[in-house]
């Protein structure tokens, strides 16, 4: 990986980050993407999940994961403090909020990988993300992709084919799709999302005000 005086930043524009939701079928290649991007840009940074499982030897807290305890997690999701959460094999997995949202202001982008049901939750609660939703070219490719990784059985392959359809019906929710064909072509375009979407204009109308001496609001109501 590079050092971050070596990567150049995604974008300028808004000096606020936006949070990144990228989902996608296993085998479309999401993970090697962000990956690309950590590694590419300094801007980006990875959402580091909050969990109630013991660290494993070599992961480091804030790091890998933030670590709490059960009653901490409880709390954190009584008090609405976690974007999304899930239970898996008796531990809790959740994205904070408050961390999410203290990077943004420093102006990092923040990637967030999940599937579409913890993307859902995360729309609801904050629905300012930006949702990119990467697939293969096509179901032939994604199999090939499975069966060349050596670790899934046919009845898996299957079932993980089976899931994309089911995830499809997800897609109208998300903001942006990407065919992940060729990897730097696939990694270029969603660097041009996220480089875009710093140039919205309900992300960066103020500075019009700033720069022009406007009123915009009260030159909307004029016009």
């Amino acid at each position: 990986m590079k050092n971050d005086a070596d990567r150049p930043e995604c974008i300028t524009g808004n000096p606020n980050g936006n949070l990144i939701v990228i989902s996608g079928p296993s085998g479309a290649g999401k993970g090697t993407i962000v990956k690309a991007l950590l590694d590419q840009y300094a801007s980006i940074h990875y959402s580091v999940s909050a969990t109630t499982r013991a660290p494993r030897e070599g992961e480091v807290n804030g790091v890998n994961y933030w670590f709490v305890s059960r009653e901490e997690f409880l709390l954190m999701r009584e008090q609405d403090e976690l974007l999304e959460w899930a239970e898996v094999y008796g531990n809790f997995y959740g994205t904070p909020r408050r961390r999410v949202i203290e990077a943004i202001n420093r102006g990092h982008d923040i990637i967030l990988e999940i599937d579409p049901q913890g993307a859902m939750k995360v729309k609801k609660g904050f629905p300012a993300a930006v949702f990119v939703y990467i697939m293969p070219p096509s179901p032939r490719e994604l199999s090939r992709r499975i069966v060349g990784r050596g670790t899934e059985t046919q009845d898996a392959i299957r079932q993980r084919l089976n899931s994309v359809v089911t995830e499809l019906g997800y897609i109208h929710e998300y903001d942006y799709l990407v065919i992940n064909d060729e990897l730097t072509e696939a990694t270029a375009d969603v660097a041009a999302i996220i480089r875009a979407e710093k140039w919205r204009v309900k992300r960066n109308a103020h500075l019009v005000g700033l720069v022009w001496g406007v009123n915009l609001k009260n030159a909307q109501e004029r016009g």
